[in-house]
């Protein structure tokens, strides 16, 4: 237990804005600097998130932003499902790869965010091909009569495992799932007492996305964890 504490306390470092360090913070600096920077629009998000909303640090952040924007573009998806909007950072950066004539799906529960979040899609590019959900996402997902080609979950994490099994016959073959959190600050490799029920549901989780045989998984230690599962 000690051994896993030291791991912990020296991989799972935070930067002044909250970001997960995997690696030194001089090097991960120099990342962030040699990765493409956000839009305008996302910065004044962020800004007003900040000033705003309570939890900002829930934010994707512009590194990890860029790199859902990234994955989004190299899969060109035509229908998305995003579940967990928050102030709707990461839907935009997600929305940047898809198709012209697609459509992004985005569910939270939430509702004192949706006119906050519907103020910058409109602002964006994305506007009217981005529709917003309120409500329980298992709930709402059984009703989407939609195949999706990407699926980006940043929600409660008790939930990760449900959500999958909701998704995975919704998928287009060749489609991907996209996981954050999935390190969960390092705690998935630490002792889990009783009553951390999401610590234990994204050990599940973990266990499920490499288990399950419709998928291929890859967990990539961005920031707190990123997975991205294919779906065969």
């Amino acid at each position: 237990m000690i051994e896993k504490k030291i791991l912990s306390t020296k991989f799972f470092s935070f930067a002044k804005n909250n970001d997960m360090h995997f690696i030194p913070e001089e090097l991960d600096n120099y990342v962030v600097e040699h990765t493409q920077k956000e839009p305008e629009l996302l910065q004044r998000l962020t800004r007003e998130t900040y000033q705003k909303i309570l939890q900002p640090r829930m934010l994707s952040g512009p590194y990890q932003g860029r790199v859902l924007s990234m994955l989004s573009k190299l899969i060109n998806p035509k229908n998305i499902l995003e579940i967990g909007t928050y102030t709707g950072y990461s839907a935009l950066c997600i929305a940047e790869g898809m198709q012209k004539n697609g459509q992004l799906h985005t569910i939270d529960i939430n509702e004192e965010l949706e006119t906050f979040q519907r103020k910058y899609f409109d602002l964006s590019l994305y506007g009217e091909k981005i529709h917003q959900h309120i409500g329980d996402a298992t709930e709402i997902i059984p009703n989407l009569d939609i195949n999706f080609d990407m699926v980006f979950i940043d929600a409660d994490k008790p939930n990760y495992p449900a959500y999958f099994e909701l998704i995975i016959t919704k998928m287009n073959p060749g489609g991907v799932i996209l996981s954050d959190n999935v390190l969960w600050s390092g705690k998935v490799i630490e002792h889990v007492t009783e009553d951390d029920i999401s610590t234990k549901a994204l050990l599940q989780y973990n266990k499920l996305l490499i288990e399950d045989k419709r998928i291929e998984t890859v967990l990539l230690p961005i920031r707190d964890g990123l997975t991205i599962s294919r779906v065969l």
